[in-house]
């Protein structure tokens, strides 16, 4: 199994497909990589559907996902950024999971939590970041949600603003 760290772009298109990695449902306790769709199921929500779920008060004892990130973008107006780790590792966005059903694929909501000091300053909230050394922690549930899904501290991340040149280079690239 071998996940490929890539940006995650929170503003990206419905429909748009990402690496999971999660427990295979067949219940052999072995690990998957699959695609799943971004944003659950709208069977019960008159056809909104849902990208994210709050971390607060929730806790997710199944169908925990994770999704491999080598960074998350940011939109502010008309300003896009770019979120790393400070120490440049990439990471983990803690996730769960649903079931294709009738129609609808595969798919996943991110868990988010409240945004730390650098990152308020444009949202107040972004996805719940678990290190490589938290994966199994996350996935086979040995913590608490409250141990995991918390907001990092002051000087964790790294952000930059992705520049309308560097933007219009990788258009012309795909």
């Amino acid at each position: 199994m071998s996940a490929t760290a890539t940006p995650f772009d929170s503003n990206a298109a419905e429909g748009t497909l990402r690496q999971i990695i999660r427990y295979k449902p067949d219940g052999s306790g072995k690990k998957e990589l699959v695609n799943a769709h971004w944003g659950t199921n709208p069977r019960f929500s008159d056809g909104i559907e849902y990208r994210f779920v709050r971390s607060e008060g929730k806790t997710f004892p199944s169908h925990r996902c994770l999704t491999p990130a080598s960074e998350f973008r940011v939109k502010v107006t008309s300003k896009n950024y770019r979120v790393t780790l400070n120490d440049g590792n990439f990471f983990y966005l803690a996730g769960v999971w649903e079931p294709a059903m009738g129609a609808w694929p595969l798919a996943f909501r991110i868990i988010t939590v409240g945004a730390n000091p650098e990152i308020s300053r444009y949202q107040e909230r972004h996805g719940a970041v678990i290190l490589r050394r938290q994966v199994m922690d996350w996935l086979d549930c040995n913590k608490l949600e409250a141990d995991l899904l918390v907001t990092p501290p002051a000087h964790f991340f790294l952000i930059e603003e992705i520049s309308s040149t560097e933007r219009h280079k990788r258009a012309l690239a795909r």
